[in-house]
């Protein structure tokens, strides 16, 4: 009994940190049978806990609460964490594809905001992103534009991880900030 009450405690620890979610569609879908249409109803949802984790999820039901419900569980179950520059950006390009949508997604400067169309911006608002410039090229199908995200969003990797998978050290893989300083004033003396 008392193993159960630990181990029921120890769940509600691990659910502690608190998940925003976001709808991002919503279809009726219906089901032709002998005796005319069955409609149920499909949704599309982002979490995150906006400090770099990130999911999505899709659920179908026969009413929206428990379509937005069984959506919100899958995206919690798919999760992926994301690493972030300064915990505001990303840390480099990139692109992501998925079926005929593509996204690139660019790290901006503070104060820049979140330049995304719909879905997009549900992921990066639910990651914690919060000065990125992103555009999707392809299909505007909200399920390809937020699959397409993630999958770019797979792809990044931060100078730490780079470093360590490199057996190197941080500040050998990124550029001193010296030699771009000495190299600019170079070419404004040859000029």
């Amino acid at each position: 009994m008392a193993r159960d009450q630990n181990q029921r405690g120890r769940r509600d620890r691990d659910e502690a940190p608190e998940f925003a979610d976001r709808l991002v569609a919503i279809n009726r879908v219906s089901k032709t049978v002998k005796g005319g249409k069955r409609f149920g109803f499909a949704a599309l949802v982002v979490v995150g806990d906006q400090k770099g984790r990130v999911g999505f999820g899709k659920g179908k039901a026969k009413e929206v609460p428990e379509a937005i419900r069984k959506a919100t569980e899958q995206a919690k179950r798919q999760m992926i964490r994301v690493q972030l520059r300064e915990g505001r950006t990303l840390h480099h390009d990139m692109e992501g594809r998925h079926g005929a949508g593509k996204v690139v997604m660019r790290t901006a400067p503070e104060g820049t905001g979140i330049i995304a169309g719909g879905p997009m911006r549900a992921v990066f608002e639910m990651l914690g992103v919060k000065d990125v410039v992103s555009k999707s090229i392809g299909s505007q199908n909200p399920y390809n534009m937020i699959r397409a995200t993630m999958d770019g969003l797979k792809k990044e990797s931060s100078p730490r991880s780079v470093a360590q998978r490199r057996g190197k050290k941080v500040a050998d893989i990124l550029p001193k900030r010296e030699d771009a300083v000495d190299t600019s004033a170079q070419v404004a003396e040859e000029a």
